[in-house]
C-alpha cells in the first residue's frame, strides 16, 4: 500500500535505509533479545535482581533518551562494550529475501544504511538479508557520538559526512518520530509500516505511530513492493523519454 503517487522518487539519487524492523520483517523481533540482554547487563554491572534491572533500564531510557546514555552518564560505560553486549543475539529469525535484495541493486544511486545499532550488527544483518554488498556505507551509532535518532543533529552528521543533497534523497523507517527531521530537512520520507500487530520496540511512553503526520509522504507495509513500483515508474518514465 501507498499513501501518495510516486513521481517524487524520480529525483532521489541517495536512498537511506533504517536497519532494524525495516530492512527485515518486524515480527522478527530482534528487539526482544536485545531488551534481555540490556537487562542481563545492568543486572551484572549493578548487581541487582531482574526487576530493579528492567526498572533501572526503563528508567534511564526515560531520562536520557536511551538506555545506553543513562549508563555513560550515571556509570560511565563505555559505550562500544554495551552495545557489542546487547547485539550479541541469534540472528536465525532474520530470513534471507531475494526480492528486497533485487530491488535495493536496482536503485539508482547511492545506498546507506542509517541506524542506531552499530556498523558491527547492521553488517551481520544485512550480510545475513542478502543486501549488504549493495549499500555504499553504514552510518551508525558510534558515528553519531552515540546520539541516537531521532536527534535531528544526527541527520544533518550524516548528510554532510556523505555529501548528500536532501531534495534528492528518500529516506525508509519503521519509526514515523524518525522521519520528522529528515522531512523537515527536504527528504522523501517512507513510513515502512508493521502489518497487523503493535510495533515491536513499542515502549509505553513511545509517541505512537502517526502515518497521517504532514513528515510521513509515504507509507508501506511491504518494503519490497514498493522498492518495485518505484522501479517501474522509473523505467516507465525513462521509456516514455524514449
Amino acid at each position: 500500500m501507498t499513501s501518495a503517487p510516486l513521481p517524487p522518487f524520480d529525483a532521489v539519487e541517495s536512498w537511506v535505509f533504517d536497519l532494524d524492523n525495516t530492512l527485515y520483517p518486524a515480527e522478527c523481533d530482534l528487539f526482544a533479545q536485545v531488551d534481555r540482554r540490556m537487562g542481563a547487563f545492568i543486572g551484572a554491572l549493578l548487581d541487582v535482581d531482574p526487576v530493579e534491572a528492567r526498572r533501572v533500564q526503563k528508567r534511564y531510557y526515560h531520562d536520557y533518551g536511551t538506555t545506553l546514555r543513562g549508563l555513560m552518564h550515571e556509570h560511565r560505560v563505555e559505550p562500544l562494550s554495551f552495545l557489542d553486549y546487547v547485539h550479541d543475539i541469534d540472528l536465525t529469525p532474520v530470513p534471507p529475501d531475494r526480492a528486497l535484495c533485487a530491488a535495493i541493486a536496482a536503485l539508482p544511486g547511492r545506498k546507506f544504511i542509517l541506524t542506531n545499532a552499530t556498523r558491527a550488527h547492521a553488517e551481520k544483518v544485512a550480510r545475513r538479508i542478502g543486501v549488504l554488498q549493495h549499500f555504499d556505507d553504514i552510518f551508525d551509532i558510534a558515528a553519531g557520538d552515540f546520539v541516537p535518532k531521532p536527534d535531528p543533529a544526527i541527520y544533518r552528521r550524516f548528510i554532510d559526512r556523505f555529501s548528500i543533497r536532501p531534495a534528492r534523497a528518500a529516506i525508509f523507517e519503521d519509526l514515523s518520530r524518525n522521519l520528522e527531521a529528515p522531512s523537515a530537512l527536504g527528504m522523501t520520507t517512507v513510513l515502512v509500516k508493521v502489518a497487523g500487530r503493535p510495533h515491536p520496540d513499542a515502549r509505553e511512553d513511545w509517541t505512537p505511530q502517526d502515518e497521517s503526520a504532514e513528515h510521513v509522504h509515504h507509507v508501506t507495509e511491504d518494503l519490497s513492493g514498493f522498492l518495485g513500483e518505484i522501479l517501474g515508474a522509473l523505467d516507465g518514465a525513462r521509456q516514455e523519454l524514449t
